[in-house]
């Protein structure tokens, strides 16, 4: 077997990284084949940077090569200059086998692409938004604004529009649209960081006339938004764009920014809501708005906006864009939630999207109407869930045939229903109707099959509500008046994220955001970030175990996944802040005994109305997590090489570890037995030794026996305590956890046709009717978090150092199945363990095969085998299935 080419990669970025941050990004490489004596020893850099010079031509600044003796190939330092604003590198790597056979240089790596985005000083653009007056909110129509202009010479070479908005924008340059992104430039503190993006546009300029537009809307500037009816202007009472196109062409580079030259009108959208959707009016679209020669004598002049250009800055992650498409399941006639008569459309599957509709020619003045839901009662939408978000889309027609989807909006829903739909069948209006799925466009990552049917739509359920909720931040929900970035949800369930999906890039670009405001609260994680204000109990000052805990354990999972010690730089001081500020409300007691909790929020016997009354004390479960936190920023500074750091707050865990003891543990406090209580001990390395381990998950296993094999766990205990049974020997009671059909618990929701996760464990009663409670959501991912036990524990597939350059091969047959198997793409790889009880010639057999990444090593653990360490390939081991039965504990790999 010969070496394969590598495959680069630059930061976190996709392919061709245009528009970065960073000008020394970093590198990486995976080989995916190779020799079995093979080892990196040696790896060469070939790279040419080049820039155009403002007068037409592009000269070169760097075209050299560079060897380094090193094994290392994740994030491996840039090795040129610096790149400069608008620099553009083509990179390539190889590698030369440092082991015993040495079989010299591998192939080249195909070319990595990575241009530099514009700095605050080579911005000479305004932002300009409309200026005419917009007239009361409830009939204002979003703007249009515009600019023709000229492009000299023959040739164009290059061209590149670099694009930002306060509200949210779509591009078009000479009547075609921009890209496919959606939601530009998404939510982000806008007056700390405001994200640009940059297109190559080469193909749509021309020599000669052009012309450039932008649809705006109010989207999360100032849109309404949050609880309680929403709050509108959050960040600002105008909209506008920021433009900047740069053409090289062979007579020179045009620069064409937004400024005070450009027009504004009022465009075709008359309502555009992220909560409450849009209407588009046919009838209004001025014909040709953004090609050249419009003309737009009666458009009126913009305003210019005072814009601080040091906030302006590249998206560390994707945006978001259509990932894929859904068509009906099925089309029938239904009335809708208010009685009207239409189409009841089915698309099988909860999820976030709009609607993308082929609707046949009808008088001016047709009027169709969606609605969504992710539920029905009654056979019809049940709407009650959304609380104030209306959802509701309209096409007004100008008696043309049209296929559109609206542009500033996104809904979560299963079922949609159509009103005013021009004639025809239910099959005439399946093939009219398309769901266009959108979220961060990341790449998948991570797979988890078995022989369980009902498992694996589990696993399918987590997901779609990852996809579903990764809309540009880690929301909470899709579909109702909410859709914030609550920290507890991501907490949970980044682990589970980071495996299933490329999620690196946009949970750092959010985790900039959590440190934002963390600053502007005095070391205070707000309980979603971005903040805003709103809602009846929510305050920017509260301080909430488990949900400002994302600043030390979302770092910490990014990191064991990826190996970016760069994120755990860059995050370190905001999980040092918000263990500082914890630590100082615990005071000489170490006890978190204090102050409003969420504690272990939604605890299934908590009320519908309700949701903090739990069966564990919260402050029990504050004390649990202030311990965990002090640890991880213990580990963090390790990982950094910041050892006094790392004894100081080791010694701070230790004493929180001993203080919850004393209280909570060693007082017998029969309140403090539930199973939230005994998974927090045991995960997060609260008690003393190894007895008082076992004990606990053998108490924790009579609960779950007690308790019918139900879940007893909200937010704070569900990630940890199928963990906490495995890690402890109970290994079969965590099966019977996992695998139970009788509610609550996962495979529950499962068996009442759930396509995503609840946030409630009966969001959803028995008899078909949906929960009466306030908080009840068919599309939260948090209870998902279990799927990362599924990979580590189930599978057997999981991390031991960061990154998987050592990982663990540690598959726990049990629960009746037969096979389970899980892959993950590692930054050095696919790595992936598969196994299976299959007939031997003397009995039954469980045959584990598995693949290890170059540049990686295994520590194969499975049971009635021998331990053994084994290098990068393909591996099989078997042994009897009588001999794999035997009770053994599964490591804790990945939590606590």
């Amino acid at each position: 077997m010969s070496t394969a080419a590598p495959t680069l990669r630059v930061e976190h970025h996709q392919q061709p990284a245009l528009g970065v941050g960073e000008d020394r990004p970093r590198l990486s490489w995976h080989v995916e084949t190779a020799p079995t004596a093979y080892r990196q020893g040696t790896y060469e850099v070939a790279w040419r940077t080049t820039a155009p010079d403002g007068a037409g031509q592009v000269r070169t600044l760097e075209d050299a090569t560079a060897v380094v003796e090193s094994d290392d190939q994740v994030l491996v330092p840039w090795p040129g200059a610096p790149l400069a604003p608008r620099a553009r590198a083509e990179v390539r790597v190889r590698t030369r086998d440092g082991g015993p056979d040495d079989a010299g240089w591998g192939p080249w790596s195909e070319p990595a692409v990575v241009e530099r985005g514009l700095t605050a000083a080579e911005w000479t653009a305004e932002l300009v938004g409309p200026g005419y007056d917009e007239g009361p909110v409830a009939t204002r129509r979003a703007p249009l604004l515009r600019r023709g202009f000229e492009v000299p010479g023959s040739v164009v070479r290059s061209a590149r529009l670099h694009l930002t908005a306060h509200g949210l924008v779509e591009a078009e340059l000479n009547g075609r649209r921009v890209g496919a992104d959606e939601l530009v430039p998404g939510w982000t503190p806008y007056d700390d960081r405001l994200r640009v993006y940059a297109y190559d546009v080469t193909d749509l300029v021309r020599p000669g006339e052009n012309a450039v537009g932008a649809w705006l809307a109010d989207g999360w500037f100032r849109g309404r938004y949050g609880f309680e009816g929403g709050t509108r202007d959050l960040y600002g009472t105008h909209v506008g764009v920021l433009a900047q196109l740069e053409v090289v062409t062979d007579a020179g580079t045009v620069v064409v920014g937004s400024d005070a030259s450009w027009r504004s009108a009022p465009g075709p959208l008359t309502r555009a809501d992220l909560y409450d959707g849009e209407t588009y009016d046919a009838r209004l679209l001025p014909a040709g708005w953004s090609e050249p020669g419009f003309d737009d004598a009666a458009w009126a002049p913009v305003v210019v906006h005072p814009l601080d250009r040091t906030v302006l800055a590249a998206p560390d992650g994707p945006p978001v864009r259509c990932t894929g498409e859904l068509v009906p399941v099925s089309v029938t006639r239904a009335a809708g939630p208010d009685g009207e008569d239409g189409w009841l459309v089915d698309l099988g599957q909860n999820h976030s999207g709009r609607l993308r509709l082929s609707v046949p020619a009808a008088p001016a003045g047709t009027v169709v109407r969606v609605r969504h839901a992710e539920v029905l009662q009654g056979g019809t939408l049940y709407t009650r869930t959304l609380r104030e978000a209306a959802a509701t889309d309209e096409v007004v027609l100008d008696g043309a045939a049209i296929t559109w989807e609206p542009r500033f909006t996104v809904h979560g829903f299963r079922y949609a229903h159509l009103t005013g739909w021009p004639g025809g069948t239910a099959q005439d209006v399946a093939a009219a109707v398309v769901s266009r799925v959108l979220h961060s466009d990341m790449a998948r990552t991570g797979w988890f099959a078995s022989s369980d049917p009902a498992l694996d739509r589990l696993h399918e359920n987590v997901v779609w509500s990852l996809r579903s909720n990764f809309v540009d931040i880690p929301t909470d929900c899709p579909q109702r008046d909410e859709r914030l970035g609550w920290t507890g949800d991501i907490q949970a369930f980044a682990p589970t994220a980071a495996f299933l999906y490329d999620v690196h890039g946009m949970l750092a670009d959010w985790l900039r955001t959590l440190s934002s405001e963390q600053r502007r609260f005095g070391g205070t994680v707000p309980v979603y970030v971005p903040w805003i204000p709103g809602g009846r109990f929510w305050r920017p000052e509260q301080d909430v175990a488990g949900w400002g805990d994302a600043a030390t354990l979302v770092p910490e999972a990014l990191h064991r996944d990826s190996a970016d010690v760069g994120l755990l730089e860059r995050q370190y001081a905001s999980a040092v802040a918000w263990v500082d500020k914890v630590s100082g409300l615990a005071g000489p007691g170490r006890l978190w005994d204090a102050g409003m909790q969420l504690g272990d929020w939604l605890d299934p016997t908590a009320p519908p109305e309700d949701p903090l009354r739990a069966q564990t004390d919260p402050h029990l479960v504050a004390t649990a997590y202030l311990a965990r936190s002090a640890r991880a920023v213990a580990d963090l500074a390790r990982a950094l090489g910041r050892d006094d750091d790392a004894a100081r707050y080791a010694t701070l865990a230790a004493e929180v570890a001993a203080a919850y003891r004393g209280r909570y543990v060693d007082s017998g406090d029969p309140t403090h037995d539930t199973q939230t209580a005994h998974a927090l001990s045991v995960v997060f390395g609260l008690l003393p030794d190894e007895d008082a381990r076992r004990r606990a998950g053998e108490r924790l296993a009579e609960l779950v026996r007690a308790g019918g094999n139900t879940v007893g766990t909200g937010f704070a205990g569900t990630p940890l305590v199928a963990d906490a049974l495995s890690s402890t020997g109970q290994l079969d009671a965590a099966y019977g956890l996992l695998l139970s059909h009788a509610s609550p618990s996962w495979l529950a929701m499962v068996d009442l046709g759930a396509t995503t996760i609840w946030e409630r464990w009966d969001s959803m009663l028995a008899d078909g009717t949906v929960n009466p409670g306030e908080m009840t959501s068919f599309n939260h991912y948090a209870l998902g978090s279990v799927a990362d036990w599924l990979h580590r524990v189930v599978a057997g597939l999981a991390p031991l150092e960061p990154g998987y350059r050592r990982l663990a091969v540690a598959p726990r047959p049990g629960g009746g199945l037969t096979r389970a198997e899980a892959r993950h793409v590692t930054p050095y790889g696919v790595a992936e363990v598969a196994w299976a009880i299959e007939a031997g010639g003397e009995g039954d057999e469980l045959v584990v095969r598995f693949r290890v990444p170059v540049g990686t090593t295994a520590e194969v653990d499975v049971p009635g085998a021998a331990p053994a360490v084994v290098g990068h390939g393909e591996h099989e081991v078997r042994v009897p299935a009588r001999a794999a039965q035997a009770p053994v504990e599964a490591r804790t790999t990945s939590v606590g």
